[in-house]
């Protein structure tokens, strides 16, 4: 059974248009976006959000892309912790039921929405230090961009 939804998706795409949106030009990969829903925005990685962009957007974006994971890439073997907006279980594997998960990725809000937007590589985030991932299945690779970003 998929994970039950908290943020709705019309909501959710909404959030992460305004944060798209947000961004400056030019993409900090190199790249276009992969795979998944398109969403209109500019092409760009590691430049601050704007001030006036509220922290509620950036957070609804975050469990939203958080869930699409979930959705995409069901399971219980990688936590995903993006502090302070949330965390999710995701890929296929055997389950971890108790004390420190053996696979764990770990980012910040804006490491994360660029990952889930094909903004930035997963290696480049990991070889930055932008992204702490520890355990044999936390690779994300196989399962990033969540959204494709149409610049």
């Amino acid at each position: 059974m998929p994970p039950r939804r908290r943020i709705d998706p019309t909501d959710g795409m909404a959030a992460l248009t305004r944060w798209l949106t947000a961004r400056q030009d030019g993409p900090e990969d190199g790249g276009p976006g992969g795979g998944g829903p398109d969403v209109d925005g500019p092409d760009d990685g590691g430049a601050p959000v704007p001030a006036d962009l509220p922290t509620a957007v950036v957070r609804t974006a975050v469990r939203f892309t958080l869930e699409e994971l979930a959705t995409s890439s069901p399971g219980n073997s990688v936590e995903v912790r993006v502090p302070p907006a949330g965390a999710v279980q995701a890929i296929a594997g055997p389950r971890h039921t108790r004390g420190t998960p053996p696979n764990v990725v770990e980012t910040d809000q804006e490491t994360w929405l660029a990952l889930a937007t094909g903004r930035l590589a997963w290696d480049d985030a990991v070889a930055s230090g932008r992204v702490l991932a520890s355990g044999t299945r936390a690779d994300l690779s196989p399962v990033l961009p969540l959204v494709r970003a149409r610049g």
